[in-house]
This record gives C-alpha cells, structure tokens and sequence, in this order.
C-alpha cells in the first residue's frame, strides 16, 4: 500500500464508506508481516517508492511460494522475483495468470498493472553480448520500476566504432547503465562522452585474470572519467534500483 491509497483508505473512513474494523485490516500488517521464514516488508514503498521485491536464490519452492502468495493476497501492484529459474517461474505461475517471464534476465513478475513510464529514459549499455543477462536484469528491473528503457548492447571498446556510433542516443537519456566485463573499461569510455550519470555494474565475464568479475571492478571504481558510479558484480538489479531514483 502506497502514501496514496492511504490517502485514499483515510478519505473512505471520514466519509463513512469503509469502517474502521475494516481499515484496520487493510494496515494492520504495516510495516511488515511475518511469515516466520520471512518477514514480508510491506512498508517499503512509502520508505523506498519501489515494493520489496523477492530476491530468489538460497529461498526453498515453498518459501518463494509462501512469500508471493502473501504478496497477492495483501496487494494489489506488481510483484517481482528476481534470478529466477523455470522452476521458481512454474511456482509463481501456479498462483496467478498474470505471471510473466522475463528468461534472460531471470526475472518474474505479477503483472497486475500496466508499467508506469516516465518521461526520461534509461539507456542501458552492454560491452559485449555475453554481458546481456545482467543488462536485461537492468533493463526489465527498471521498467518494472516505470521508467522507458533504450537498450545498446554489444558495443564494448574492442570495437569502438560500434559505440561512438550510439553517442547522441546515450546522451538522449536520462541516466546510463553501463555493463560491461573482461577489464570494464566501456564504463570509463562512456563517462568521457556523456554529460550524463552514469552507473557502471561489472559482470564477471573474462578469462582467468578477470577474477569473476573483481577486473571489472577495480577498473570502474579507478575510473578516470568523473561522474561515475559502481554497483556489485553482475548486480543489475541495483543499478536499476538507483537510476530509477535518479530519474524521479
């Protein structure tokens, strides 16, 4: 429950329309409902603006399924799962017809609502296409989140051309996603080119000295050009988390 459904629940308790008994039912559970495994934080859109979303890794089928189906039956937005595999994704089908997924970017959601979409955008970028499902769990996450979304991807620095080609659409948004792997240096390029924020998210694809991604790393938090900052490796989720934020 959004500040503006309860806006609205107050406004029906005033005029008559809905009693207390039955308001309280609808709030009781503020901030959270404890699900004894989980602790479900229904307060976290009026703190965040964005609901809490389910992370889906080390979380039994049931778990998943307990958690989502409280999220259904107490709320009436959008509900998303994130690296998610079929298996999560049949779990959550089984509750609801509106159950959507998003393969390669291994999330789910309860789309019980049309996306809202802002008038800036969010351009996400990708190095190479080995990067994509880290930059599609950028890309969908922001969209859930109801921002429009432009996707470039595959133009990493060993081929240059192919971005500097894309110049004038990144500097049309109104953040930049950058991801990139091997030694993450399209996160540096893009940040020289753009008067834009820009949000670097390092993967972990490369050979042996790439460290799972730590390369990557180091090389965007040591980034030379300024305005730019780094999330964890292969975390698309929260870069999609803060250039939202920056959008609104």
């Amino acid at each position: 429950m959004n500040a503006e459904k309860l806006k609205d629940l107050l406004t029906e308790v005033k005029s008559g329309q809905t009693s207390i008994d039955s308001a309280f039912e609808k709030i009781k559970d503020i901030p959270y409902h404890d699900l004894e495994y989980a602790k479900v934080d229904y307060h976290r859109e009026l703190r965040n603006g964005f609901p809490e979303v389910v992370y889906s890794p080390g979380k039994s089928l049931e778990q998943v399924r307990g958690i989502v189906k409280d999220m259904i039956e107490r709320t009436d937005g959008n509900i998303m799962a994130t690296r998610v595999d079929e298996n999560v994704y049949k779990t959550i089908a089984e509750l609801s017809d509106e159950t959507e997924y998003y393969k390669e970017a291994r999330v789910v959601v309860v789309k019980r609502q049309a996306f809202k979409v802002s008038e800036k955008s969010i351009t996400v970028v990708s190095a190479g296409t080995s990067d994509i499902p880290v930059a599609e769990e950028a890309a969908v996450c922001a969209e859930v989140m109801g921002n429009c979304v432009d996707r470039i991807y595959d133009v990493g620095v060993a081929g240059i051309h192919r971005l500097l080609d894309n110049v004038e659409r990144i500097n049309r948004a109104g953040v930049v996603i950058v991801i990139a792997g091997m030694e993450g240096a399209l996160a540096s390029v893009v940040g020289g080119l753009t008067d834009k924020p820009v949000i670097a998210v390092p993967t972990s694809i490369g050979y042996g000295a790439n460290f799972g991604g730590v390369s990557a790393l180091l090389g965007m938090l040591t980034s030379c050009a300024s305005g730019i900052g780094v999330v964890n490796i292969d975390n698309g989720f929260g870069a999609a988390c803060l250039a939202s934020k920056i959008n609104r």
